[in-house]
C-alpha cells in the first residue's frame, strides 16, 4: 500500500527535512515509481574545443580516444561522440550569444540591446530549450513526476543577467538562472541551512529522524541511505573547511564571502566548486529529486584563469591565439582536458552506483550529454559543435564514433526528445527539421 508523503511524515513524527533525504528510496511505496526511469544531464563547458586531440580519427567503435577526451577511456563502452552537427540558427547576436542563447533551443535570439562583438545586438532566446520541454513532459504524467522537475547547476556562472550566461529557457524570453553557489543548492535541496555554519551541523540535529526511517526501510536501501548521508558529511566536512579559510582570512585586509563574482579568490576554488556541485548532482538523481538537469561551469566566452593547470591567462583570451601559437594551443588542450575530468567525474560516480530499485547502474539509465557553444574557438564557427554523450538513459548505442554529415543541431533535438519518449515533429526553428530526428543512433 502507498502512502502519502504528507502522511508518512505525519505518522512517523519525522520532520520535513529528514524526509528530503530519502524521498527516492524504493522501498517507500510513496516513492517509488512504475516506469524504468530515464535521465538526462546537459553540462556546458566554453569557447570551442581543439578538432584534432578532440575528435576521433574515424567513424565507428572507439578504440581509443584522443587527448582531450582521453579522462572517459575507462568507461569508453559508455561513449558516443557525434561529429558533424552543426549550429545553423542565424540572425542576432555575435557567435558566442547565438552558440549559447540557441544550442538547446534550436532557434533565433529576439532583438535586444545586448552588443556582442561587431554584430547585431540582441536578446533572449526565442523558444523553450529541450531540458525544460522535457521537463514540462516528465512532470505531466504522475509516473515520471519528480520534486524539482529540472534542477540548473552552474560553476563560476557571472551574476549578471545577459544572453552569454543563459542557455536554458522556459519559454520564449524566459531564461532560467543556474545556481553557482553549492551551499545555496544544498539548501534547494534540503532546506534546513540558513548559513554555512548552520549547514556544516545539519545532519547532527536529524540523527534521531535517520535512525527511525533506517529500521523501516529494506537493506538495500539502509546502504543508500547511509551512503547518502556519508556523501552529505564529505560536503559538511569541505564547508568547514571553506569556514575554517574564511575565518583565517579576516585580518588580511579582504573579506572572501564579499568578494565578487570571477575574480582571483573564486577562480582558484573552482576545482573544488565544479566538485561539492557535481557531488549534489549525483545525490539528487540518487533521491530522484530530479531526473533532468542542466550543468553549466562558466559562461559564454568563460574566461576563468585555470592557475590549477598553471596557466594564468583566461580561457576566452587563450581561445582567441591562431594554431600557430603552441603554448596557447597546448593550454587549450590542457583547459578542455580538464573539462572532460569534469564529465568523466560524474559519469564515473553515475557508474558507481547501482539504480535505485532497478537493475545496473545508475549511468546505465542515464545520459550525460556535454557540449559547447562553439566548434573551434579561435574560428567562432558552430559547426561541428561538440556533442559527446555518455551513458545508456537515451537507449543510443554507445562505444562509438558517429559522424552526422553536417546536420542541423536541430535534429539531434529531436533525436533526444523521441529517445526519451516525447517525439516532436520539429523543435526550435522547424526549417532546421525537415529530415527528421537522426536514424542510426539506437544499439
Amino acid at each position: 500500500m502507498t502512502i502519502s508523503r504528507r502522511k508518512f511524515v505525519r505518522e512517523l513524527g519525522i520532520s520535513a527535512a529528514a524526509a528530503n533525504f530519502v524521498m527516492g528510496l524504493p522501498s517507500l511505496g510513496w516513492a517509488a515509481s512504475k516506469s524504468k526511469k530515464q535521465r538526462l544531464v546537459f553540462l556546458f563547458s566554453p569557447n570551442g574545443v581543439i578538432p584534432k586531440h578532440f575528435w576521433p580519427d574515424q567513424a565507428g567503435e572507439l578504440d581509443s580516444l584522443k587527448r582531450i577526451l582521453a579522462p572517459l577511456e575507462p568507461i569508453k563502452q559508455h561513449v558516443l561522440t557525434l561529429q558533424g552537427v552543426d549550429n545553423r540558427i542565424k540572425g542576432d547576436g555575435d557567435g558566442h550569444m547565438r552558440g549559447i542563447g540557441c544550442l538547446l533551443t534550436g532557434i533565433e535570439l529576439f532583438p535586444g540591446d545586448v552588443q556582442g562583438g561587431s554584430d547585431t545586438p540582441a536578446g533572449w532566446s526565442m523558444g523553450i530549450s529541450v531540458d525544460q520541454h522535457l521537463k514540462n513532459c516528465l512532470q505531466a504524467n504522475p509516473d515520471t513526476q519528480t520534486r524539482f522537475g529540472s534542477l540548473e547547476f552552474g560553476v563560476m556562472v557571472p551574476e549578471r543577467a545577459d544572453t552569454w550566461t543563459r542557455w536554458s529557457y522556459a519559454g520564449p524570453n524566459q531564461p532560467v538562472a543556474p545556481i553557482s553557489d553549492p551551499y545555496q543548492m544544498f539548501d534547494k535541496l534540503y532546506g534546513q541551512s540558513q548559513n554555512q555554519a548552520i549547514l556544516a551541523s545539519v545532519l547532527d540535529d536529524l540523527s534521531d529522524d535517520f535512525k527511525k526511517i533506517e529500521s523501516l526501510v529494506s537493506p538495500e536501501d539502509r546502504r543508500m541511505l547511509q551512503d547518502h548521508v556519508a556523501m552529505v558529511r564529505s560536503l559538511e566536512k569541505e564547508i568547514k573547511a571553506e569556514l575554517k579559510h574564511a575565518n583565517s582570512n579576516e585580518g588580511a585586509g579582504h573579506a572572501v564571502p564579499q568578494l565578487e563574482p570571477n575574480i582571483e579568490e573564486q577562480n582558484d576554488n573552482m576545482p573544488l566548486l565544479c566538485k561539492m556541485q557535481m557531488d549534489l548532482l549525483h545525490s539528487s538523481l540518487i533521491n530522484d529529486f530530479t531526473r533532468i538537469a542542466t550543468f553549466q561551469i562558466t559562461n559564454s566566452v568563460g574566461n576563468a584563469k585555470m592557475k590549477w593547470l598553471d596557466i594564468d591567462e583566461g580561457h576566452h583570451s587563450i581561445s582567441h591565439e591562431p594554431d600557430s601559437n603552441e603554448e596557447a594551443y597546448e593550454q587549450l588542450i590542457r583547459i578542455n582536458t580538464w573539462y572532460c575530468e569534469q564529465v568523466a567525474y560524474l559519469a564515473k560516480r553515475l557508474a558507481e552506483t547501482p539504480e535505485p530499485g532497478g537493475e545496473g547502474s545508475m549511468l546505465d539509465n542515464t545520459t550525460l550529454v556535454w557540449t559547447n557553444e562553439l566548434g573551434k574557438g579561435n574560428s567562432h564557427t558552430r559547426n561541428d559543435i561538440p556533442f559527446v554523450l555518455v551513458g545508456g538513459g537515451l537507449g543510443f548505442k554507445t562505444g562509438q564514433a558517429v559522424n552526422c554529415n553536417r546536420v542541423p543541431h536541430n535534429r539531434l533535438l529531436m533525436s533526444i526528445c523521441e529517445a526519451m519518449g516525447y517525439p516532436m515533429p520539429s523543435f526550435g526553428n522547424a526549417n532546421y527539421c525537415g529530415d527528421g530526428a537522426l536514424t542510426g543512433l539506437y544499439a
